[in-house]
């Protein structure tokens, strides 16, 4: 019988640091080459999944505590109904994380065409007193 492989290859994994820095959480983060992973939970298990090429923006917060156990927390702004804002809390070398993260969100733009620009929505003018019906 073949051993079953995993679905994904994981470029980086870490779990929610707590007190101390220690991993005693059940907050699991998994990167692929596409796509962002948090699996949560002990019994009942949530995963959430957001595809790379969606972030439109990324943010470090470090606090006194996380900086002394050399954790930080990244927040990302993702183009995403169901999650618009994603936060990796307390991971360990929150830069290297961030710039592994880059690389894979310019890797998967490129691979799809897209820039941020391509992310925008549409852009209202409620001030326009145009009529499009006009001929």
């Amino acid at each position: 019988m073949a051993k079953k492989q995993d679905e994904f290859v994981y470029i980086w994994s870490d779990k929610k640091r707590t007190i101390f820095g220690l991993p005693l959480s059940f907050t699991r983060y998994f990167l692929t080459e596409s796509k962002l992973i948090t699996r949560s939970g002990f019994l009942n298990i949530e995963e959430d999944e957001l595809e790379l090429y969606r972030v439109t923006d990324k943010k470090l917060q470090m606090s006194f505590w996380q900086r002394l156990f050399r954790c930080g927390t990244l927040i990302l702004h993702v183009k995403d109904t169901d999650t618009p804002i994603k936060t990796i809390q307390s991971v360990k070398a929150p830069r290297t994380v961030s710039e592994l993260i880059d690389k894979q969100i310019n890797l998967q733009r490129d691979k799809y065409n897209i820039r941020g620009r391509d992310m925008t929505g549409s852009y209202q003018n409620d001030d326009c007193d145009c009529d499009h019906d006009e001929a």
